[in-house]
């Protein structure tokens, strides 16, 4: 049995390639009995990008109503947002402690969030990896 692992923020609402790279495949892989899928709705990393409540509550709201539209079964199917596991946030607590800065530094989307001059490193760190709003950061 495959365990299936996949989120998609809630920056806007879902266009077409996240439905043809995401949604409408995952949800075909869901169908199948011998795989385990897991989807969830990223609202903590969309916070990055949104800090209006009332248009992350939208936008959730569309990404909801999209994966559902396109046929996902929440009968076979676990889906949730991501904000709604305490642990979630927690677990990523533990993996930042050894996880190494210079590691993060090889992550594509990393490298756009990074400042051009350098700064201290670990609030660099924290900002990406809490997906939960970018900390002020003076260099």
């Amino acid at each position: 049995m495959a365990r299936l692992l996949t989120g998609i923020q809630s920056t806007g609402t879902p266009h077409l390639g996240n439905l043809l790279g995401a949604i409408i495949p995952s949800i075909d892989l869901s169908k199948s009995s011998s795989n385990e899928a897991f989807y969830f709705i990223a609202d903590l990393h969309s916070l990055t990008q949104i800090k209006d409540a009332e248009v992350l509550r939208n936008n959730t709201y569309a990404t909801a109503a999209t994966w559902l539209a396109c046929g996902l079964d929440p009968a076979k199917t676990v889906f949730y947002r991501q904000s709604d596991i305490p642990e979630v946030c927690e677990l990523m607590w533990y993996l930042l402690t050894f996880f190494p800065y210079s590691r993060l530094s090889l992550a594509h989307s990393f490298k756009e969030i990074r400042p051009v001059r350098g700064c201290q490193q670990r609030i660099i760190y924290l900002s990406y990896a809490y997906g939960c709003g970018h900390f002020i950061v003076r260099c």
